[in-house]
């Protein structure tokens, strides 16, 4: 028996050694590292001088670092709900199809997620074109007839740059609910049909309380997703023009890489990455007891 376990012991180290080195030379070593560099004035390249807490009362102490805050706050705000409710409506609908035309249609929604970033900032920068853009007789109804350099109007910045990532990303959100409502037995709907269940009593009995578990892993990955945003806000900002319309990663990247600054990048790269693990293990943590309420 001893000599069976120290065997089985043996095997599981074996097996999972590989995986333990791969994550620790590219994740410990590196977040550690980090950590190292917050505390001191080191550059993009290269050791720097150890000066404590200072980076961090100096990151606190920025304007800018507020204006990121809020502007990453209000992106979630803008996309994840959103994002999460049209992609369960999706499903819903989907679901119903059959044969070929479920497998089109679900294609189609899911085409544009493959789609590489710069691809998506193209076709919008197109689409919304102050001369030439298709989008612009949709706002020329609600401006009289005024073309509107979108992504040039702060106000209508981010909201436009949330619109194109829901667009963008729904179609991952609609393949994870589809595998949720296809685990769910098609007894138990036939069961309260012939109870006289209507289709929203259905809904609200059987699809919702069951479909829960995947709308929590949805709303928490695309939590994480939208606070680590950067490429569209940098993209269709033209690099980032104005401060107005930064986000926390742009806000490293602006440290780090603009100004040279590598121990005040990994600062706030800290600080984010805090961010992310309170927030989503929070919200999680919320909608799981109440789904199970």
């Amino acid at each position: 028996m001893l000599k069976s376990k120290r065997a089985e012991m043996l095997t599981a180290f074996v097996l999972i050694a590989p995986f333990v080195l791969v994550y620790a030379v590219l994740f410990v070593y590196p977040t550690a590292k980090m950590v190292q560099l917050s505390f001191t004035n080191a550059p993009l390249i290269g050791d720097g001088d150890f000066v404590g807490f200072d980076n961090y009362i100096r990151v606190f102490k920025d304007r800018l670092f507020s204006t990121a805050v809020w502007d990453t706050v209000y992106f979630v705000l803008l996309t994840v709900i959103p994002s999460t409710l049209l992609g369960l409506l999706i499903a819903l609908g989907v679901n119903r199809l059959k044969g070929f035309t479920q497998s089109l249609v679900l294609a189609a929604f899911f085409l544009p997620y493959i789609l590489p970033v710069s691809v998506v900032y193209r076709i919008w920068s197109w689409m919304f074109d102050k001369q030439f853009g298709i989008a612009q007789y949709v706002i020329s109804a609600f401006t009289g007839g005024t073309h509107v350099a979108v992504f040039r109007t702060i106000p209508l910045f981010m909201p436009s740059v949330a619109f194109i990532t829901v667009w963008w990303l729904v179609g991952f959100n609609v393949l994870l609910f589809i595998a949720g409502l296809r685990n769910i037995s098609t007894e138990i709907y036939e069961a309260a049909s012939l109870d006289g269940a209507s289709r929203f009593a259905q809904f609200r009995r059987i699809t919702w309380p069951l479909i829960w578990p995947v709308t929590v892993l949805v709303m928490t990955i695309q939590l994480i997703l939208q606070l680590k945003i950067f490429d569209q806000v940098y993209l269709f900002a033209n690099g980032g023009r104005t401060d107005a319309t930064i986000v926390l990663v742009q806000y490293i990247y602006k440290w780090a890489f603009q100004k040279n600054q590598g121990g005040m990048g990994a600062t706030v790269s800290l600080l984010l990455f805090a961010i992310i693990i309170i927030f989503s293990v929070l919200q999680y943590q919320l909608l799981r007891s109440r789904g199970e309420k």
